[in-house]
């Protein structure tokens, strides 16, 4: 099946979900690899820090997250790639790192085909974001 060219926006974003939900579990781990870790604390918090000056509005409810929430957020995440083997995804566009770390210790207590299908979900939300973006 021909996906390229697109021919508007509407398009692309439902050809880019198609093909997203055609791959197999592996491919969508493989995606997730490609995503900061959420367990880098120093990463976490040059992040958080400049997430007021970001332009495109990801993560603009964000001001600087209190050290123990990152910290908080880094054993989370080290916690959920012990059960499930993969990074902590989340689309986290307009969330706060309290909202982020609140989900992730909701999502803990999902089962591993759960928690798949919910990561894949927020990737595919992620993706649907950075086209537009990439295309504004």
């Amino acid at each position: 099946m021909a996906y390229f060219p697109a021919d508007d926006l509407v398009e692309l974003l439902e050809d880019a979900e198609e093909m997203w939900y055609a791959c197999n579990k592996e491919d969508w781990k493989e995606a997730f690899t490609h995503h900061p870790k959420i367990g880098d604390v120093e990463s976490l918090t040059k992040k958080f820090a400049s997430t007021a000056a970001w332009a495109s509005g990801e993560q603009s409810g964000v001001n600087i997250a209190a050290k123990e929430t990152i910290q908080a957020l880094s054993e989370g995440n080290r916690l959920y790639h012990e059960k499930f083997g993969y990074i902590f995804i989340v689309c986290a566009t307009g969330k706060s790192a309290e909202e982020m770390l609140g989900l992730l210790k909701s999502r803990l207590s999902n089962s591993p085909n759960e928690e798949m299908q919910i990561a894949a979900d927020e990737q595919n939300m992620i993706t649907k974001l950075r086209l537009e973006k990439l295309l504004e």
